[in-house]
C-alpha cells in the first residue's frame, strides 16, 4: 500500500484500515482522524466493526490536561474497594504494558451519549477542544465545562514514547494522524467477523478493497513512523 495515500485519506477524513501483527492481536480497526468523525462513520463502525469504538489521546497531552488511565483510577481507590487491586490487569496475554484504557466521556450537550450524533458532537469536541493552541489550564477548564464523565466515548492512551514499548492500535493510530498531520487522535473500532471472532486479515482486505478503503499494517507503520521522527525530531 501507498503509505502516501493512507495519510491523504486521512487527511481528506476518510476511514482506513489498520491491522496490527500476526503476532499480537492479530485484528484490523477501522480508523479515522477523530476531528473528522460524522454520525455516519460512527454508523458504520457499528454496521459493518462491531468492536469498540474509542478515541486516542497521546500521553503527554492526557498527562499535562489531567486525563488518567483507568487502571490508575482504579489502583489509587484500592483501599476503599479492595476488589479493584484483585482485578489489576497484570495478566494481558497479547501486552506487557497496562491497559490503555482512560476514562469515558460524553459531551454536556449530548442526550444519552450513545446515539451516532452523540458519540459524534463528543469526540470531534474532545479533539478541537484537546488540541487547540492555548495554555493548558484554558484546555483544562474548557474540558471540564463541555465534557462530563464517565460517558459513552472511550479514551485511550499512548504509552509515553509512542511505538517503542507498546505496539497496539492506540499507537498505531495516533502515530498515522501524527504522520498525516491532522489533530494526534484517532477514533477506532474492530473489525469483529460474523463467527464471534476477530475478522480474519484477508477477510478484512476484501472488504477494504470493495468499499475503497486503503489498509495498511503495524510493520509499515513502524517504518514510517521511524523515519518520520529522524525526519522531524519530534518527540511523543
Amino acid at each position: 500500500m501507498d503509505f502516501e495515500k493512507v495519510l491523504e485519506d486521512v487527511r481528506n477524513g476518510k476511514p482506513i484500515l489498520v491491522y496490527d501483527f500476526d503476532d499480537r492481536e492479530k485484528e484490523c480497526d477501522l480508523t479515522v482522524a477523530s476531528e473528522f468523525v460524522t454520525p455516519e462513520i460512527l454508523r458504520t463502525m457499528r454496521k459493518d466493526a462491531g468492536g469498540l469504538v474509542c478515541t486516542t489521546t497521546p500521553y503527554r497531552t492526557a498527562k499535562d490536561v489531567g486525563l488518567p488511565f483507568m487502571s490508575d483510577v482504579f489502583w489509587d481507590d484500592c483501599e476503599k474497594y479492595p476488589l479493584l487491586r484483585a482485578m489489576a490487569p497484570t495478566d494481558i496475554p497479547y501486552d506487557n504494558t497496562k491497559s490503555s484504557f482512560g476514562i469515558t466521556i460524553n459531551h454536556r450537550d449530548t442526550y444519552t451519549g450513545i446515539t451516532d450524533r452523540d458519540r459524534a458532537l463528543t469526540i470531534t469536541e474532545y479533539a478541537r477542544t484537546l488540541f487547540q493552541d492555548a495554555p493548558v489550564e484554558i484546555i483544562r477548564e474548557e474540558m471540564g465545562a463541555k465534557f462530563r464523565a464517565p460517558g459513552h466515548v472511550h479514551l485511550l492512551n499512548t504509552t509515553e514514547r509512542i511505538l517503542k514499548t507498546r505496539f497496539g492500535h492506540t499507537e498505531l493510530c495516533t502515530a498515522i494522524m501524527y504522520m498525516a498531520g491532522v489533530k494526534p487522535s484517532a477514533t477506532i473500532c474492530e473489525m469483529m467477523g460474523d463467527d464471534g471472532g476477530s475478522m480474519p486479515k484477508a477477510e478484512v482486505a476484501r472488504y477494504a478493497e470493495e468499499h475503497g478503503i486503503a489498509m495498511v499494517d503495524g510493520a509499515q507503520v513502524i517504518e514510517e513512523w521511524n523515519r518520520f521522527l529522524e525526519r522531524t525530531g519530534l518527540e511523543v
